[in-house]
C-alpha cells in the first residue's frame, strides 16, 4: 500500500463511524444490495478523494451533500476528476435525502442503463 493512501483510509474509516444522519439513512436503504440488487460500499477512498456510496460495477459515485456542498468549485473539480476516471457522480442535499428518499432511490435507479424501471422501488427496503 502506497504510503500516500494511508490518509485516505483513515479519513474513510473515520466517515464511516461518524455519519451523518442523511448518510446513515441512505446507507440503510443501500445497504446489502438492497436497491435493485446494486452493490455498494460506503465511504471508499477513490484517488485523493473519498466517496460516500460506489457501486464499483455501474461507475456510479452518490454523494450526499451538506448545505456547504452549495456551488463549492472543489467539488467541481472533483466530480470533473471522477467523470475522467469513468464515473457518475450524483448529488444530493441531506434535507431532501431525509424528506424524500424514494426521490433519491428512483434517480439512482434512472442513472443506471437497463435498470429497473423507478416504480420497483417500492417497498424503499426489500424484506430480508
Amino acid at each position: 500500500m502506497a504510503g500516500t493512501d494511508r490518509p485516505k483510509i483513515t479519513l474513510a474509516r473515520r466517515m464511516r463511524r461518524q455519519p451523518t444522519m442523511a448518510e446513515r439513512l441512505l446507507w440503510k436503504l443501500l445497504r446489502n444490495r438492497r436497491l435493485e440488487g446494486f452493490k455498494f460500499r460506503r465511504q471508499v477512498p477513490i484517488g485523493r478523494y473519498v466517496a460516500d456510496f460506489i457501486c464499483l460495477r455501474h461507475r456510479l459515485i452518490v454523494e450526499a451533500d451538506g448545505p456547504w456542498h452549495e456551488d463549492n468549485p472543489r467539488d467541481l473539480d472533483r466530480d470533473a476528476w471522477l467523470a475522467a476516471q469513468g464515473f457518475k457522480v450524483l448529488r444530493f442535499p441531506n434535507n431532501e435525502i431525509v424528506t424524500a428518499p424514494e426521490n433519491i432511490l428512483m434517480a439512482i435507479i434512472d442513472a443506471v442503463p437497463g435498470a429497473a424501471p423507478p416504480d420497483a422501488v417500492r417497498p424503499l427496503i426489500r424484506p430480508r
